[in-house]
């Protein structure tokens, strides 16, 4: 995991070495995660949990850029009020954005997470948190928009849906929907 993260953080440097600078925006996003997860037989609500990292973006044109991003992002869910599953990611999506307008934009991509910490956290304190057996790596696909409030706030919308298994057993993929502010310095 060390030797990927240590990969994707030179790639994402190496990447804007390349790049004219006043092409390049960085900045900082956080936000609300509304996490849950799919698969097996139990019924679960949603977690509503947080996101916070920053970003680069690109420009390859005024209406195309790219956006990669580096995050720590929760995830989960509950079951019936009993447990939250808690599962903590560094999450690396790549955004591809085209700009309808100076303001909006339309965003998709994949997105690769490495797992940091993961747990269960039981609603009665008589019974001890334990460890999942979550998987260390996950894949997904993003779909979302942003909109710019004014030249350095933005605000993003976003789904992930989980194509890889966080789990075996049962079987059970990530769900996340992703409310955002970010700041562009």
């Amino acid at each position: 995991m060390k030797k990927i993260l240590l990969l994707s953080t030179i790639a994402i440097f190496g990447i804007s070495n390349l790049m004219n600078a006043q092409n390049v925006d960085f900045g900082f996003k956080t936000g609300l995660n509304i996490s849950n997860v799919t698969g097996g037989d139990i019924d679960r609500n949603n977690l509503f949990v947080f996101h916070i990292g920053g970003f680069a973006e690109f420009k390859i044109s005024e209406k195309f850029s790219l956006q990669p991003e580096l995050l720590y992002s929760r995830q989960g869910s509950e079951a019936k009020n009993l447990v939250k599953l808690k599962i903590d990611y560094l999450v690396i999506p790549l955004m591809a954005k085209y700009y309808l307008s100076k303001k909006f934009s339309l965003e998709a991509g994949p997105q690769i997470s490495f797992l940091i910490n993961d747990k269960f956290d039981f609603n009665d304190s008589s019974i001890p948190d334990a460890g999942t057996d979550a998987s260390s790596f996950d894949f997904g696909l993003n779909l979302g928009f942003g909109y710019h409030i004014n030249s350095n706030l933005f605000t993003q919308v976003r789904y992930n849906y989980g194509i890889t298994s966080i789990s075996e057993n049962p079987e059970i993929k990530s769900s996340v929907f992703q409310i955002s502010l970010g700041y562009k310095l």
